[in-house]
């Protein structure tokens, strides 16, 4: 019943959308990415942010109504921003935010962007593994079987560093692996644990490219660039590649913008999957607020199965969120945490379920943020937020970042999304993998390194 209210006030607030967005001083539209030519007119979609801080009468609220009632995807929601994407120009040229009098920014998603490339597995031996700088692994977006030969071949080349642990299936019955990387320890005193997580969202392709990049750095030459081999002095590293396995084959075999797994949640449902990032289990709320940071309207019935924010019957009902906390749990001395994302150039720190609550490590965790996104702007330029992720987004109760914080008891666990901040948004081209993956690396070190200074 909730649902179908919010689906006719949505109705209500796109009858009167141009009321809703009033003239600003000026209009304010851009075309964030240059289309090539002999690009047809109506070709692809469209990717738009708008601005919800330059004063007109409307909000994130009011924007994400008309976007439902228009059945446009939610792409990303922060204190300033909504994102929203159309799958066709066309029905952004329908919608009541074409030529409307808002500051937004307009990007043209092409066909060719979000339609995976077709390949047979290439040979992992034509990558060049042996050079971090010198690989063309990292200078595209691979496949499940590829990532896979991928782990194999480091394992192959790498064996007193790299091991692997099958930590349990996912929902569709594929192996999920876990690798290790680690320097022999000839003293009997356990090393530090740092985790390092790809994508929990299938969308979110450069965040599983990202976890790749920073496994070769672990374990490539130290008079490499961006290598961090000499971290395994002092530190075990644990590495989870693909969290999400069966939805990210499916975003390369069916739907390039899938976000949740892909278990199915009863005989009767019409739809599929559970948000991963909202089954963990501290906090866990069967009622996932609608993803905007200003709303004060609080949902009095179970998310619709059907949302992508989709938060499961219960905590750790997803065989992937279950198989990983289960693996943690059995690792010793773990220090930080880092929850690979994308998009929206943030560092953040717990908690996501409250905006209230304050984690009694706030203080270090923020100096260390603060450091971490220094170090990543001394690679590229890149600049990076900080903050609660919370503050930085919305409430999103049974997220991964609050558990492996209150339940895990690790002290620096971050959520750390990845470039850009919502020109490409999902669609990031491959060209930007490299630099991604080296700016990450040097948030990695700072942190590892701050954590070593600070114990």
């Amino acid at each position: 019943m909730l649902l179908q209210i919010r689906w006719l006030i949505a109705g209500l607030y796109l009858c009167v959308s141009y009321a809703l967005f009033v003239p600003l001083e000026q209009q304010s539209v851009f075309q964030s990415a240059p289309t090539p030519e002999n690009v047809p007119e109506n070709e692809g979609g469209i990717l738009t942010t708008i601005s919800t801080e330059l004063g007109g009468e409307f909000d994130a609220q009011d924007i994400l109504n008309v976007a439902v009632a228009t059945h446009a995807d939610i792409w990303r929601v922060t204190q300033s921003e909504v994102d929203i994407y159309f799958p066709t120009v066309d029905g952004y040229n329908r919608s009541s935010f074409n030529n409307a009098l808002i500051t937004q920014n307009v990007t043209r998603i092409l066909s060719s962007d979000v339609t995976p490339p077709t390949r047979w597995f290439s040979d992992p031996s034509s990558w060049n593994l042996t050079s971090l700088a010198n690989t063309t692994f990292h200078s595209e977006y691979h496949p499940l079987n590829e990532i896979e030969g991928f782990i194999e071949a480091m394992t192959g080349m790498y064996p007193d560093l790299v091991q692997l642990a099958n930590i349990g299936h996912s929902a569709e019955g594929r192996e999920m692996v876990a690798m290790r990387i680690s320097k022999p320890n000839t003293k009997t005193k356990v090393k530090p644990g740092f985790v390092l997580t790809g994508a929990q969202h299938a969308r979110e392709w450069v965040a599983t490219s990202t976890v790749l990049y920073l496994t070769h750095a672990l374990v490539s030459s130290a008079s490499e660039e961006f290598a961090m081999s000499s971290l395994l002095d002092f530190y075990d590293f644990y590495v989870i590649p693909v969290p999400n396995p069966d939805g990210y084959v499916y975003t390369w075999e069916h739907d390039r913008f899938w976000y949740k797994n892909r278990q199915i949640i009863g005989p009767y449902e019409k739809c599929v999957g559970i948000d991963m990032n909202r089954n963990w289990g501290h906090k866990w709320k069967a009622r996932a607020d609608f993803p905007t940071s200003v709303t004060k309207e609080k949902p009095k019935a179970p998310t619709d199965p059907c949302t992508p924010w989709y938060p499961g019957h219960r905590a750790f009902e997803s065989p992937e969120v279950n198989n990983i906390a289960n693996y943690i749990t059995t690792l010793p001395a773990l220090k930080a945490y880092i929850d690979l994302r994308s998009y929206g150039q943030m560092l953040s720190t717990p908690f996501a379920y409250s905006c209230k609550k304050t984690p009694k490590d706030a203080e270090d965790q923020i100096e260390a943020a603060h450091g971490a996104a220094r170090a990543i702007r001394l690679a590229h330029g890149t600049s990076f937020t900080t903050g609660s992720l919370c503050s930085k987004l919305y409430k999103a109760p049974g997220n991964v970042v609050d558990w492996m914080y209150a339940k895990a008891g690790i002290k620096y666990s971050y959520a750390v999304h990845l470039r850009d901040t919502g020109t490409y948004g999902f669609t990031l081209p491959p060209e930007w993998i490299r630099p991604v993956g080296e700016e990450t690396a040097n948030m990695v070190q700072f942190l590892a390194e701050f954590i070593t200074l600070t114990k």
